[in-house]
C-alpha cells in the first residue's frame, strides 16, 4: 500500500482517504474536499457512499440552514395539537452515527460553523430555545465540499481545524478518476477490527514531533492523524499501527496544515584521515543498524511531500497583519431591520418599523395555549334567546392566543456597498512612461465596478498636491470623462496622495460603505508633504503616510507601473500592508487583470487582500 512520498496521484490519495473515512468517520472527523462541482467530485462522493454501510445515515447540510433546522426546536403543529411543548430534533441530532455533507462550505456562515464545531467537540447538541432545554447525543463525520476559486476562499478556520483530511481534486481529470481499491466488504471487516488496533508510544511521539516541526499548533492534528493511521492498519489487517500507516496518515493530515518547513541541518564535517592508532571501523551489522531511519524522519518526509506547491509562500504572504473585519461581495456585513438575508428572529414590537415573523411568533405562543385557556376560564354558555324575542351572540374563543411578549421580528444582515478609490500617479516620470496604460487600466476597472454596481472614486497627485478628480459615483460616463481630462507632468507628491486617499477612505467608511484603495505609482516621491522638493524628505513622508493606511486597517493594492520593478514601491506597499504587484512590461489589460485577480476576489471572499 505504501508508495514513495511525492509519487502518489491526488485521486489515489482521495480514494484511500475515502476508505479511511468510511472505516472510522467519527475518529477521522471529516474530509475537506476542494473541487468544482462535476463528474470527478460526484464520482468520489458516490465511492464514499458505496463504502459506507447501508444503515449509515447520510444527510446534506444546506448553506443557509436555520438554527431551528440545524439544532432542533419546537414542533409547532405537534405543540398546538398536544397543548404542551413538543420538541423536534434538528439535522445534527438526526445524522447521529452517519455522515453530514456540507455544500459550499467556503461560504458557510460563522454561526453555523461554530455550532457544527461545538457539536463535533462535545458529541451532543445543546438545545436551549423556544422555552426548551434539552440535549441530544450525536456523533458523526463531515464531508465539507469546498468550491473556492482562490486560495482565500476556504471553509471557516474552526471547521478546517476539526476535520482530519484535506483533499484537492480541482486538477484531476475525469480520465484519471477511475481507480478504486476497496469494496464495502473490506470496510465492514476493517470496522470490526478497528477497536483491537494498538498504538505504540513511538508512533505517538513521532506524530507529535512531526507536527511541531511543521509548525502545526493545533493538538487536534496528531490525534486525527492517529485515527487515520489506526483505520489504515485495520484496512491492511494489522494488529498495530505500522510505519506505512503512520506515513499515510502524516501525508493526508499534516500536508495541508504545515506552516513552515523544519530548519535545514548543517552537513557534517568531512571525516579526517584515519590514524593508525584509531580503532577498527564497526562491522557490517552495526552499519546496517545505524542506517535505520527514525520513524519521525519517515513521517516528516511523507508530510513534506504532500505540502501543496506554493502553500508556504502564500502563508508567508498572507500571514502578516490580519484584518479584524471582513469585506464581502459588496462590502462589510451590517445588520438591518428590513434589508438583506434573514439571520434569525428576536423578540420585538412589529410597530417599530420591523418585519414580524409569523411562524416564530406562533412558535413562541404555542406552548402557553393550554395555560392561557385556563386563565380565561371555560366559555360560559350564553342564555338562550328563544322565547324572549332577542338573540345574544356568544364571543368565540381564539384558537391561538397571542400576547405582546410572543411577537418575534425577523433580523436581517446585508453587505454594504464597496467603493474603489483609484489613486493615480500623474507626475512627470509616470506621464512619460505609463500614464496612458494607467488610464486604460482604470477605464477597464471602472467598467467592472459599473457591472457590479460598485462606486468608484479617483484621486490624482502631481505637482505639489493631490486632487480629488472624481467623488464616489456610479456614473461610468463621468468617470471616463474625468479620466480623459487628467493631465500629466510635474513633481511626485506621493505622501499627499496617500494621505488624501486614506482620508477619503475614512469618509467613505463613516457612510457605512467599504473602501478599497488601488495605487498606481512607481513609488518614487520627490515632493514632501509640506510641498518642498527633495527626495529623502519626500520618501520619509511617504513611508509615514503609508503607516496611516496600515493603522486604519484599509484594504489596499499597489501596482508598481515603473519600467523596472522599483524596490521603493515594494517597501511602500509593505509599510501600508498592501498587496504589491509589479507590472514592468504590462499594458492596460494586464494591469486591470492584476487588480481583478487580487483585490476584487478578496472582497468577494471576505478575505484579507494582502
Amino acid at each position: 500500500m505504501s508508495e514513495p512520498a511525492g509519487t502518489t496521484s491526488p485521486w489515489v490519495d482521495a480514494v484511500r482517504a475515502a476508505a479511511l473515512f468510511a472505516v472510522d468517520p467519527i475518529g477521522v472527523a471529516g474530509i475537506v474536499l476542494r473541487a468544482h462541482a462535476g463528474p470527478v467530485r460526484d464520482r468520489w462522493l458516490d465511492h464514499v457512499r458505496e463504502l459506507l454501510p447501508a444503515s449509515v445515515p447520510v444527510r446534506r447540510l444546506p448553506l443557509h440552514i436555520t438554527d431551528a433546522r440545524l439544532l432542533g426546536g419546537l414542533d409547532l403543529a405537534a405543540t398546538l395539537a398536544a397543548g404542551r411543548p413538543v420538541a423536534e430534533q434538528g439535522l445534527l441530532a438526526d445524522v447521529d452515527g452517519g455522515v453530514l455533507i456540507a455544500a459550499m462550505a467556503e461560504r458557510m456562515a460563522g454561526g453555523t460553523a461554530a455550532r457544527l464545531s461545538a457539536t463535533l467537540d462535545t458529541g451532543e447538541v445543546l438545545l436551549e430555545r423556544d422555552g426548551l432545554a434539552m440535549r441530544f447525543d450525536t456523533r458523526f463525520g463531515v464531508i465539507a465540499l469546498d468550491e473556492g476559486l482562490t486560495p482565500d476562499e476556504r471553509p471557516p478556520g474552526a471547521l478546517l481545524d476539526r476535520l482530519g483530511i484535506r483533499l484537492d481534486l480541482s486538477m484531476v481529470s475525469t480520465r484519471d478518476a477511475i481507480e478504486q481499491f476497496y469494496e464495502s466488504e473490506d470496510i465492514a471487516e476493517a470496522r470490526a477490527r478497528l477497536s483491537s488496533i494498538t498504538v505504540g508510544d513511538d508512533v505517538i511521539e513521532a506524530m507529535v514531533g512531526v507536527a511541531v516541526q511543521l509548525g502545526i499548533d493545533s493538538l487536534r492534528a496528531p490525534l486525527l492523524a492517529l485515527a487515520a493511521a489506526r483505520a489504515s492498519a485495520a484496512l491492511d489487517e494489522r494488529d498495530t499501527i505500522g510505519p506505512e500507516d503512520a506515513a499515510l496518515a502524516a501525508r493526508l493530515v499534516f500536508g495541508a496544515r504545515a506552516t513552515r518547513l523544519p530548519p535545514m541541518e548543517e552537513p557534517p564535517p568531512p571525516p579526517d584521515q584515519p590514524d593508525e592508532d584509531e580503532p577498527e571501523p564497526p562491522d557490517q551489522g552495526e552499519e546496517e543498524e545505524a542506517d535505520v531511519q527514525p520513524l519521525e524522519d519517515v513521517l516528516l518526509e511523507a508530510a513534506k511531500a504532500a505540502i501543496p506547491a506554493g502553500l508556504l509562500a502564500q502563508l508567508k504572504m498572507f500571514g502578516g497583519r490580519q484584518r479584524q473585519r471582513s469585506s464581502g461581495k459588496a462590502g462589510e456585513l451590517h445588520q438591518s431591520k428590513l434589508r438583506g438575508r434573514p439571520i434569525g428572529s428576536r423578540r420585538g414590537d412589529p410597530r417599530a418599523g420591523v418585519r414580524i415573523n409569523v411562524v416564530e411568533t406562533l412558535r413562541s405562543a404555542a406552548p402557553w395555549q393550554k395555560l392561557r385557556r385556563g386563565e380565561a376560564g371555560e366559555p360560559t354558555p350564553a342564555p338562550t334567546a328563544k322565547g324572549r324575542g332577542k338573540r345574544v351572540a356568544v364571543r368565540p374563543q381564539p384558537r391561538v392566543e397571542v400576547r405582546r411578549d410572543d411577537f418575534r421580528v425577523t433580523r436581517y444582515k446585508h453587505r454594504s456597498e464597496t467603493t474603489t478609490i483609484f489613486v493615480v500617479d500623474a507626475s512627470g516620470s509616470t506621464a512619460l512612461n505609463r500614464l496612458a496604460e494607467a488610464k486604460g487600466a482604470v477605464e477597464l476597472l471602472l467598467a467592472d465596478c459599473y457591472v457590479r454596481r460598485d462606486q468608484v472614486a479617483m484621486l490624482a497627485f502631481r505637482g505639489k498636491e493631490a486632487e480629488l478628480l472624481l467623488p464616489p459615483t456610479r456614473s461610468l460616463f463621468r468617470a471616463k470623462k474625468c479620466l480623459a481630462a487628467l493631465p500629466g507632468g510635474g513633481g511626485t507628491p506621493l505622501a499627499a496622495g496617500i494621505i488624501s486617499a486614506a482620508l477619503l477612505a475614512e469618509d467613505i467608511r463613516r457612510r457605512g460603505q467599504t473602501p478599497t484603495i488601488v495605487f498606481l505609482t512607481d513609488g518614487r516621491g520627490n515632493i514632501a508633504r509640506d510641498g518642498s522638493p527633495g527626495r529623502p524628505k519626500a520618501e520619509e513622508d511617504a513611508l509615514a503616510a503609508a503607516k496611516l493606511v496600515r493603522s486604519a486597517n484599509l484594504t489596499a493594492l499597489l501596482v508598481d507601473n515603473s519600467p523596472h520593478a522599483e524596490p521603493r514601491a515594494k517597501k511602500l506597499a509593505g509599510e501600508m500592508g498592501a498587496m504589491y504587484v509589479a507590472l514592468p512590461y504590462a499594458d492596460a489589460g494586464a494591469i486591470s487583470a492584476a487588480v481583478r485577480a487580487t483585490v476584487l476576489p478578496a472582497q468577494r471572499n471576505g478575505a484579507p487582500a494582502r
